[in-house]
């Protein structure tokens, strides 16, 4: 098996329906058949009929259709146990593959013997494109984005670099290169890596997992990671996120808090209670500042 693509849906039953009619369109160009791709839909208790219209559409799909929302790690997680591809394509589903995606991804990871991750580029609804990759997460850098820093200095001024840095503003995604964290809609991984580095800490429900995930790759195992705009997937921009978007800031900002927990704070311990009453008080203010905008 050469390719494993793994979709982890939650109501987005049309979305899902095209995302899989676009795989099967790329999977039948590459000429990439049963013997040599497989598709994995986890679907996480969806409300709205999308494990049905994928038992009934999509009969060569290996579908889980869970009775519980396990959330995205769990989700990847319980089809990656089950794949079997040399690569692993983590793949939203809202999204949809651009011609000649796959192969320029798989050969990507053949041609560099380092990288052990590719993303492609990322482009929005309209066609444009989506800025998709950012730094590993500081202190600095967070700081500067949930306060507003970043959007207040523009690209070129003595300070913006530096407070733009974290979601790589003054970048237009229109080259290849190393990045820290490419977004998770769209993910090949080279299965060595998920091997020796294992799979995604299921600590985290939703948001920071691929983070998390990226940063053990890349500083405890020496692999690269890259992104290359040779290969284009759509992505509809969170259309599962909109559904429960109070819900989703609260889980960003728990997934930040575990991520410095994990990674960064060392035997600080003294500073747990005053980074999570932090973290959750900026979640609050941006949800009051959500629910003004939506009254507006």
């Amino acid at each position: 098996m050469l390719l494993s693509i793994i979709t982890v849906s939650w109501n987005t039953r049309q979305l899902l329906h095209d995302c899989i009619a676009s795989v099967r369109a790329e999977l039948d160009r590459a000429g990439l058949g049963p013997d040599q791709a497989e598709m994995f839909v986890v679907d996480n208790n969806s409300a709205d009929g999308s494990a049905e219209m994928v038992a009934r559409d999509f009969a060569w799909v290996k579908l889980h259709a869970n009775k519980e929302n396990l959330g995205f790690a769990k989700g990847n997680n319980q089809a990656i146990r089950e794949s079997s591809g040399d690569f692993v394509l983590l793949l939203n589903p809202d999204t949809e593959v651009k011609p000649g995606a796959f192969l320029t991804l798989i050969d990507f990871l053949k041609s560099h013997p380092k990288a052990g991750v590719v993303a492609p580029q990322l482009l929005n609804s309209d066609g444009s494109i989506q800025r998709s990759c950012r730094a590993f997460p500081t202190f600095f850098g967070m700081l500067a984005e949930l306060v507003g820093l970043s959007k207040m200095f523009p690209a070129g001024s003595k300070f913006g670099q530096r407070f733009r840095a974290y979601k790589m503003l003054d970048w237009q995604h229109d080259d290849e290169r190393q990045v820290d964290q490419p977004e998770g809609a769209a993910l090949m991984i080279r299965r060595e890596v998920l091997d020796r580095a294992g799979l995604l800490d299921e600590g985290y429900f939703m948001l920071f997992e691929e983070v998390d995930w990226c940063f053990t790759v890349k500083r405890n195992y020496d692999y690269e990671i890259w992104f290359t705009p040779r290969a284009q997937i759509v992505h509809h921009y969170g259309q599962s996120i909109k559904q429960v978007k109070v819900k989703m800031i609260i889980s960003s900002h728990r997934g930040l808090y575990r991520f410095w927990h994990k990674h960064y704070r060392g035997n600080r311990q003294w500073l747990d209670g005053f980074a999570y009453a932090s973290l959750m008080a900026l979640a609050y203010i941006r949800i009051a500042a959500y629910k003004l905008k939506g009254a507006s």
